[in-house]
């Protein structure tokens, strides 16, 4: 068939006793989204069907066997599966972690194959997941060693978007693993989405101090003197908007980050904690670095909520919404670059 006019959507399910199918559904019950996407779930019929009956959700879903066969206007359906498949709500089971893995490795290669313009990720449990084929922290390591590109975690909101120089290490590792060549990879990879994914042509970029207060000169480590503070200086001579490092603490609590297109973290928590106290509930999850597009909501796999009919879905909603204008800013991107090239 001829290819989708409008964005084709790809959708792993996530963990199948999680919160992610309730998300899904309950997002694509508003048949308002479909004018301008065509979404396609990675999942199998009865899995579907389970959390439809479960969450008494009426939301039709079009089967497909083969990806050429997408139809526009539906909630697409590619069963990638056809086994029965225990459900057990709100548990972490092996079976939640196989079909999940599952459901995210046919996602990805179909985003790899171009069958599918973007990947929008439900949650997955990141320890039941485990197996010979997924030995990641997550997602994002996950997508980097499935696609082209050096990945970049960036939580974002309209007003706030966070990357991490380091993503999913242990806080033991965090202060070794900083190197000059690490936070100049990152600031480049920030700044060059920041310019394609978001059409911001002269972005603004803090990077956050390593220790508290960034060391006070030396008396609370010496990271941020020796490392931190001569990168970023080295950075901004090559013209790039890159200021720091700024102590977290202050930075967050004076509304710093609102003067700033981009914000570096050190570490996970650090960047992780003070955007999920902003912005929890509707925040989105973006790997930026790679040459295909991925997002997710901003919360995880709700075990504790699961089957209830209570999840929030304005997060996932957000995380397709920023897919879309993402992928749009990126064509856009290349099409101007592009014609500068040719008129060289």
């Amino acid at each position: 068939m001829e290819k989708s006019k409008k964005i084709i959507v790809g959708i792993s399910i996530g963990d199948i006793n999680g919160i992610g199918l309730e998300v899904i559904l309950k997002t694509f019950k508003d048949k308002r989204i479909l004018e301008f996407c065509t979404p396609v779930l990675f999942g199998a019929n009865k899995v579907i069907s389970y959390h439809k009956k479960a969450l008494d959700l009426e939301v039709n879903i079009n089967g497909i066997s083969s990806l050429d066969n997408i139809i526009e206007g539906k909630v697409n359906l590619f069963n990638i599966w056809k086994e029965d498949v225990k459900i057990d709500l709100g548990a972490s089971t092996k079976e939640g972690g196989k079909y999940a893995l599952k459901s995210l490795s046919s996602s990805v290669t179909a985003l790899k194959e171009n069958k599918i313009d973007v990947l929008l990720t439900a949650p997955i449990n990141k320890d039941n997941i485990q197996s010979s084929e997924f030995n990641f922290a997550g997602h994002t390591e996950y997508l980097e060693a499935n696609l082209n590109g050096e990945s970049l975690m960036i939580l974002m909101t309209n007003e706030l978007r966070i990357g991490l120089i380091t993503g999913h290490i242990p806080i033991s590792k965090v202060a070794e693993t900083i190197t000059p060549s690490l936070i100049k990879n990152k600031v480049e990879i920030m700044h060059k989405s920041l310019i394609q994914d978001f059409n911001i042509n002269k972005p603004k970029i803090a990077v956050l101090g390593l220790n508290p207060h960034c060391g006070d000169n030396g008396v609370i480590g010496d990271e941020d003197d020796k490392i931190v503070k001569p990168t970023i200086k080295e950075i901004r001579e090559t013209g790039k908007l890159v200021f720091g490092p700024y102590s977290s603490d202050g930075f967050f609590g004076s509304e710093t980050y609102k003067q700033f297109d981009g914000v570096l973290a050190m570490y996970h928590d650090q960047g992780l904690a003070p955007f999920k106290a902003l912005s929890f509930g509707y925040g989105v999850n973006f790997t930026a670095g790679l040459d295909k597009i991925r997002t997710s909501p901003d919360h995880g796999i709700g075990y504790d909520i699961t089957g209830k009919n209570i999840a929030n879905i304005t997060s996932f909603k957000e995380a397709l919404y920023s897919a879309l204008d993402i992928f749009r800013n990126r064509k856009e991107y290349e099409t101007l670059k592009l014609n500068a090239l040719q008129k060289k």
